[in-house]
């Protein structure tokens, strides 16, 4: 079953601790509304592999409206799209090649997950406004027992800051579910700047079910993440993972005529043409809309935006699948960048 008390633990960070081999977690001491509570996060696989990672210094998305506006301390967050649940493939938080695995430590400066996340840790601890957001699933209070790494009674936590579905079969296959990912967001108000961390086991899966969170497509621990290769074939090539196949690089939000006319544009990054038939693209809400037609190879296609699908001029996002239902690029953008009506948003990845 998926996880059980999901949430959102809102704070501000005091203390940390660097993991180590016999303790493969980086924690963070937090103080909210008073209360102590610890984040555990993961930079080490229970079988011993490099856990991958994204960094984002610069951090746009939709949900960052949503989180400023949260009280401090822990908050339920509800499994669904319109809400402050994070996805990792439904919210178009990031492309999966863009996730790099990285040791628990190593010699040199900067170049381990350590190292990576006390660079934030520390700057948010020497800034008194910044705010550190933590989701994953809490524990305690666990009465009459002290925190056994900051001593604190009685000690509670948040855990799984990680991706929490493609879980093959076995013993973790049953945290898989959807918007339930865990992650790690700051928000540094003095610079009006947003980081987010995330994190990702390599035997989890990129792309699952929507119902369950279970895998849709094994994962591919040997092909790094990258993009798939085209094959020369007279149409779209067989592929078992369509990663950034096609890609959705612009898309016009806000209309200046009426009704509006939205638009997004489709890039063709393969060899050969590709049939669009049976693909499909969906807003927030998850309303899709189908495609028709071919992309030559290399070439773009705008295609105007037709009901049930619609996109919001206060933030969302945009997904392309294929036709067999399977993710095949995501994009998000902020109310702030759709607020110029008439321009086009450019999208990069």
């Amino acid at each position: 079953m998926p996880l059980k008390t999901y949430s959102v633990l809102k704070g501000r960070p005091i203390n940390n601790r660097l993991a180590t081999g016999r303790s493969p977690h980086y924690q963070v001491l937090v103080s909210a509304n008073g209360e102590m509570h610890r984040i555990a996060i993961n930079v080490q696989s229970q079988d011993g592999s490099e856990v991958q990672f994204l960094v984002r210094s610069r951090f746009e998305h939709p949900i960052t409206a949503a989180l400023a506006t949260l009280p401090e301390g822990v908050n339920p967050a509800p499994s669904r799209p319109d809400g402050v649940a994070l996805d990792y493939i439904r919210g178009n938080l990031m492309q999966p090649w863009e996730l790099k695995p990285l040791p628990l430590s190593a010699a040199g400066p900067d170049n381990d997950l350590n190292e990576k996340l006390d660079a934030y840790v520390q700057r948010a601890m020497a800034d008194e406004e910044s705010w550190i957001y933590a989701f994953g699933e809490t524990w305690g209070p666990e009465e009459d027992k002290a925190d056994r790494y900051f001593g604190f009674k009685p000690g509670r936590g948040i855990h799984d800051i990680h991706m929490n579905q493609g879980n093959p079969p076995g013993r973790f296959a049953g945290d898989n579910g959807p918007y339930q990912d865990g992650g790690l967001i700051f928000r540094f108000p003095s610079d009006e700047q947003w980081v987010a961390v995330f994190l990702k086991f390599q035997t989890q899966a990129w792309h699952s079910d929507d119902a369950s969170a279970n895998p849709a497509v094994p994962p591919d621990p040997g092909h790094g993440g990258e993009p798939h290769a085209p094959v020369d074939r007279d149409r779209i090539p067989p592929r078992d993972v369509p990663d950034g196949l096609v890609r959705i690089i612009a898309a016009l939000v806000n209309d200046t005529h009426t009704p509006e006319r939205e638009t997004v544009t489709l890039l063709n990054t393969a060899d050969v043409p590709v049939d669009l038939t049976g693909w499909s693209l969906k807003d927030k809400q998850k309303n899709a809309m189908p495609l028709t037609g071919t992309i030559a190879a290399g070439a773009t296609l705008t295609v105007a935006v037709q009901a049930p699908a619609t996109l919001s001029n206060k933030g969302g996002i945009i997904t392309l699948l294929d036709e067999k239902g399977i993710k095949v690029h995501g994009v998000a953008y902020t109310k702030e960048q759709a607020r110029q009506p008439g321009r086009t948003i450019p999208f990069q990845g």
